[in-house]
C-alpha cells in the first residue's frame, strides 16, 4: 500500500490552510487597509472580512483612523523678551487620507511629532512672556493652524494643540510674585482713598445739616451718650456746649485788656542797657 497519495493530499491541504490564513484579513470599523499588489498601490479596503492574494503578491497595511494623542516633549524656548522657559504641549490629530499617510511619509506619527516640536519653538520664540501666559488660546490656535498646514500633504488632520505646562525660572517667579503683590497693594490703597473721599463728602453733608439746625447737635450728643452707656462703662462723658463757656471767655478777654501796659522803670532800664543804681 502506497502512502504517496496521502502525503500529496496532506501537502495540498496544508498549503491551502497557509494560503487561507495569509489571504484573510479582518479590518475593524475604525481601520482602513491600504493594499499594495506587486508593489503598486490599489484601492483602500474598508472594514470587514477582506481577501488578498497571498505569497507576497498582495500586502495590506492597516491604518487607524481614531484620534491620536501625541505628547510633545518639553522644549527650551527663549521668548521675545529674552526669558528662558520650558514648555510642553499635547497634540490631537487623526488620519483622513490613509493612502497619503502610507505613501507620502515613512512614519507619520514621528514626522508629526518633529513638526510640532519645531513649530512650538518657532512660535513661542516670537511671543513675549506676558502674551504666552495671558493669550494662550491665541497661541494654541496659531500652533494648530501651522502644524495642520504642514501635515496636510501626509493626509493628517490636526484638530487641537494645547500648551500643557510652562515652567519659569525661580528668579522670574519671585519677580512676578513681587509685581502681583505691588499691584494688590496699589488697588488696596486706591480703594481706601476712595472710601476716605466718600466718607469726607458724607461728613461735609452732615456738618451742613447740623449747622442749619443747632438742635441736631444736641440730639447727636444724647445719642452718643446712649451708645456709651450701652457698654456698661464706669466713665461718664458729659458734653458741655460752647455757648456756656463763651461768656467766661469774654470776661477773661476784657480783664486782660484792662491791665496796665507800662512796665516798671527798673525793668526798662535793664532792657535799655543801663544798670540800676544800688542804694547807699
Amino acid at each position: 500500500m502506497s502512502f504517496v497519495p496521502y502525503v500529496i493530499a496532506g501537502s495540498i491541504i496544508l498549503v491551502a490552510l497557509i494560503a487561507y490564513g495569509s489571504a484573510v484579513r479582518i479590518l475593524n470599523e475604525y481601520e482602513r487597509g491600504v493594499l499594495f499588489r506587486l508593489g503598486r498601490l490599489m484601492e483602500v479596503k474598508g472594514p470587514g472580512l477582506r481577501l488578498i492574494i497571498p505569497f507576497g503578491i498582495d500586502r495590506l497595511v492597516k491604518i487607524d483612523l481614531r484620534t491620536i494623542t501625541l505628547e510633545v516633549p518639553p522644549q527650551e524656548v527663549i521668548t521675545l523678551d529674552n526669558v528662558t522657559v520650558r514648555v510642553s504641549a499635547v497634540i490631537y490629530f487623526l488620519v483622513v487620507n490613509p493612502n497619503s499617510a502610507v505613501t507620502k511619509v515613512a512614519n507619520f506619527i514621528n514626522a508629526t511629532s518633529q513638526i510640532a516640536q519645531t513649530t512650538l519653538r518657532s512660535v513661542l520664540g516670537q511671543s513675549a512672556l506676558d502674551e504666552l501666559l495671558a493669550n494662550r488660546d491665541k497661541i494654541n490656535a496659531t500652533l494648530q493652524r501651522i502644524i495642520d498646514l504642514e501635515t496636510e500633504p501626509w493626509g493628517i488632520k490636526v484638530s487641537t494643540v494645547e500648551i500643557k505646562d510652562v515652567e519659569l525660572p525661580a528668579t522670574m517667579q519671585r519677580a512676578m510674585a513681587k509685581q502681583a503683590e505691588a499691584e494688590r497693594e496699589k488697588r488696596a490703597k486706591i480703594i481706601h482713598a476712595e472710601g476716605e473721599f466718600a466718607a469726607a463728602q458724607k461728613l461735609t453733608d452732615a456738618a451742613t445739616v447740623i449747622a442749619a439746625q443747632p438742635s441736631a447737635l444736641q440730639l447727636r450728643y444724647l445719642q452718643t451718650l446712649t451708645e456709651i452707656g450701652a457698654e456698661h462703662n464706669t466713665v461718664i462723658v458729659f458734653p458741655m456746649p460752647v455757648d456756656l463757656i463763651e461768656p467766661l471767655l469774654q470776661v477773661h478777654d476784657r480783664f486782660m485788656t484792662q491791665l496796665p501796659q507800662s512796665e516798671p522803670a527798673e525793668k526798662r532800664s535793664v532792657v535799655g542797657g543801663e544798670a540800676p543804681e544800688k542804694a547807699a
